[in-house]
This record gives structure tokens, sequence and C-alpha cells, in this order.
């Protein structure tokens, strides 16, 4: 049980840092697109560049990350561990965060390939940094586990 524990952990931090990387990088994208969407040349090739990262990376990794997470809970014991462990709580709440600003990435990608996104490439480079600072969170509970006092 051990070796499969370990082989999970594997997976699951492996996943996260891909599905983290599309977060950081595909606001990133936006940030040119909306800058430079009146060049139709650039913005056909990001647009390109945007789906391919988002489907073939983002998403797989995103799903991996919590199948693989959803393994580790239930390999700790499941429900009796998650009554002991309120920092993974807060983890699970940080990373359905993530969730949500996954699939609003979406929402971004698919006005941007209708040519519907009126936000600008200020508005990009503020959004940027919202994984960042969950990110900060999540690794903040995952080092210290914090007991919150129980």
């Amino acid at each position: 049980m051990e070796e499969i524990y370990q082989w999970l952990k594997v997976i699951h931090i492996a996943s996260f840092v891909s599905w983290m990387a599309m977060l950081f990088y595909i606001p990133r994208l936006f940030v040119y697109h909306a800058q430079y969407r009146h060049n139709e040349g650039f913005c056909s090739v990001v647009t390109i560049q945007e789906s391919k990262l988002y489907y073939c990376i983002g998403y797989p990794a995103m799903i991996a990350t919590f199948l693989s997470g959803g393994a580790l809970i239930y390999q700790m014991g499941g429900a009796e561990f998650l009554r002991h462990a309120p920092w993974l709580h807060i983890k699970m709440f940080l990373a359905l965060l993530l969730l949500a600003y996954h699939f609003l990435c979406g929402y971004f990608m698919k006005q941007f390939a209708k040519g519907t996104c009126t936000k600008s490439h200020k508005f990009f480079r503020f959004f940027n940094e919202i994984p960042t600072l969950i990110l900060i969170g999540i690794v903040y509970l995952v080092i210290f586990q914090p007991s919150f006092g129980g």
C-alpha cells in the first residue's frame, strides 16, 4: 500500500504542476491576444495555441490532479482522514477555486476565438496573478498542515 501511495503522490504532483503551467501561461496568451487583437494573423496563431494548451494540457492535467487527489485521500483513510485534517478542507476549497479559474479561462478563450472578448490586456495582467496567490496558499497548507487549534 505504501508504494501505491507514493506513486499516487508522484502522479498528483506532476499533474498539478502541469495544470498550474497551463493556468499560468494561458492568461499570458490572453494578455497578448488582447493587446494585438487587431492583428488577424497573430490572433489566428494565438487562438490555436490557447486551444491546444487548454484542451491538450490543461484539461487532462486538471482531471488527473483531482482523480489522484481523491485516490490519495482514499489511501489515507477517506472520511476518517478528512475528519482529522482541517487543512485539507481548505486545500480542497482552494483547488475548487483553481477549477473555477480554469473554466473562466475557457470562457475567455472562447470569447477570443469568437472575437467578442472586450477585456483589456491590463485586465489579463492582473487576472494572471490569481493562480499564483492560490498556489501559495496550497503549498503553505501542504507543507505546514496546520491544525487550526484542533
